[in-house]
């Protein structure tokens, strides 16, 4: 199929560096108008995925960290539109000689109009730009995972306009910038293996393992807070994410169709694959199993869904399942508290869809955008196997960049004054919505955040100004009372004094936990202060 038969309907005379004047000109003539709807209809699909991850994190995290999840992930958002289209765009993929990264040619969105785009001649640069866009903030919001309960939010934005900038810029210069070292070495990367996914997931572990572990003493107990937000933002993801592999074809047409269908394939299979690996242990099916599945899959479709047969993703959803779900462990073996799995469901995940191209690659489901043609074979079952160690120098490029800068850029910002990364312990047990926003995600958290916090014991000391303190039944006033006084969970009260809670393991003494773990500050600890009222409150009754 020639250029010719499928192109806009007038070519591109390449005279303007603008593509004309467009008081002048109709500018909109050598573009494709379906593939330009398509691919505007595609960035709107994509921007969904910002509050799916949103929503994903806030129902993973717990309540009183929920609000701030989302939050997160929006505001990266804004930090990203506004780094793109400073410099960003033109650092990724304004041309360049150097292959690592591009100039400023392009710097504030100059020089970028109705000229074709890199991607596809029947698209105009403007649109792409956008398009991209809305890439670098997904892999941004992907890596606000790592602050989940414990990070602080303004040195997180600080982060992300740095990382952006000397980060993903580079990772996307090498994938898809044509003077770009990676596209000019053969790597087969569809939709963003390298920037996207092993840039979030290297990032979000080099960024947990500088804000360090959350405390033992709250992981007691630990679960997802609202199961139904998760699948809601998977939901989210999913469909967002059908524009994002399949407007990587550039355009209506049936390398799009294959990779809708390459993307459904391998989620669908994944998410299978890993809730039947979970229903091995408890023996019990899991929603948010399911949902990490199905991440992981369009994750390792990704780089793959535009490159391999159906068959292949068939092959591919199962292995990530597999493989995936398993790498959840590492971060215990590293001891890097991944607290959102960002690098098991993204960076483990990318890296498989990478391989897989370079075993499944075929130029034939290439060659099916209609603009792409080529005959040289791509993976191994074309007998193309050097493709294999191509796709590993750029994987390991990729994440070793993206780690050692990563780091290096999150302990920088951690020495400067009034930007430490992390929250204080106090913050982190009352949470980072009190803490960082002073907003909720529910109405009643503010008020009802530990049942006997707000419901002092009947025999409270009330303190008066002058210091005494009077005792006596009925409800005691608060004026003047020390916080940590006013919670009914003595845990709660020694941890804001500074102590270790009773029954707690002491890193320095070493003392047990309570026989009962349904004691102290762990275990339900809310519904068991709540029986104990409620007994108190029967016995009382039967007594008078």
């Amino acid at each position: 199929m020639s250029y010719v038969a499928i192109g806009p309907p007038t070519e591109f005379n390449g005279t303007e560096p603008l593509g004309g004047d467009s008081r002048l000109t109709n500018l909109n003539q050598w573009f494709a108008e379906g593939d330009t709807a398509y691919i505007m209809i595609s960035a709107a699909m994509v921007f969904l995925m910002v509050p799916g991850l949103g929503f994903l994190y806030s129902g993973l995290a717990r309540r009183k960290s929920a609000l701030s999840m989302i939050w997160a992930t929006m505001m990266s958002y804004s930090v990203i539109v506004f780094q793109w289209y400073f410099w960003g765009y033109s650092l990724a993929f304004a041309p360049s000689g150097n292959g690592y990264i591009g100039n400023l040619t392009k710097f504030g969105l100059r020089n970028t109009l109705a000229t074709p785009s890199p991607g596809s001649p029947l698209i105009p640069e403007l649109l792409y730009s956008f398009y991209q866009m809305q890439f670098c903030a997904v892999t941004a919001a992907i890596s606000m995972g790592a602050i989940a309960e414990r990070g602080r939010l303004i040195p997180m934005m600080v982060f992300i306009w740095i990382w952006a900038t000397i980060v993903y810029c580079p990772l996307a210069c090498w994938a898809w910038n044509a003077n770009g070292w990676g596209f000019a070495y053969g790597v087969a990367d569809y939709a963003g293996g390298g920037p996207v996914e092993i840039g979030s997931g290297l990032t979000a572990l080099a960024y947990s393992f500088v804000l360090g572990r959350r405390q033992e003493k709250m992981m007691l107990n630990f679960r997802p807070h609202n199961v139904s937000m998760v699948v809601l933002g998977t939901i989210l993801l999913w469909f967002g994410w059908l524009g994002f592999n399949g407007g990587s074809s550039f355009g209506a047409n049936l390398r799009a169709v294959m990779a809708y269908w390459n993307s459904t394939l391998t989620a669908g299979f994944a998410a299978a694959t890993w809730a039947a690996v979970d229903w091995r242990l408890a023996k019990k099916w899991s929603m948010v199993g399911w949902c990490s599945g199905a991440i992981s899959g369009l994750v390792a479709a990704t780089p793959a869904s535009g490159y391999l047969p159906p068959w292949a993703s068939v092959v591919l959803g199962i292995v990530t399942g597999v493989v995936a779900n398993f790498s959840t462990k590492i971060k215990y073996w590293i001891r890097i508290d991944d607290s959102m799995d960002v690098f098991a469901e993204h960076g483990v995940a990318g890296i498989i869809g990478l391989l897989f191209n370079a075993i499944f690659g075929a130029d034939y489901i290439v060659s099916l955008d209609g603009v792409n043609s080529s005959e040289l074979p791509l993976g191994w079952i074309q007998r193309n196997f050097k493709q294999l160690y191509i796709q590993i120098a750029y994987i390991v490029a990729c994440s070793a960049y993206t780690f050692v800068v990563s780091l290096i850029i999150a302990y920088g910002i951690n020495y400067i004054p009034g930007l430490k990364l992390r929250a204080s312990e106090e913050a982190e047990l009352m949470g980072m919505d009190d803490d960082q926003m002073g907003e909720f995600a529910y109405d009643y958290v503010e008020v009802r955040r530990d049942y006997l916090a707000w419901t002092p014991s009947h025999k409270v000391p009330a303190v008066h100004g002058d210091g005494d303190v009077e005792s006596g039944a009925g409800t005691a006033e608060k004026d003047g009372m020390p916080p940590s006084k006013q919670h009914g969970i003595s845990g709660h009260s020694q941890m804001l004094e500074g102590k270790d809670p009773e029954g707690s393991r002491s890193q320095s003494s070493g003392e047990e936990h309570p026989k009962n773990p349904r004691e102290g500050i762990q275990g339900d600890r809310h519904g068991i202060a709540y029986e104990k009222l409620e007994k108190e409150k029967h016995g009382r009754g039967t007594t008078e």
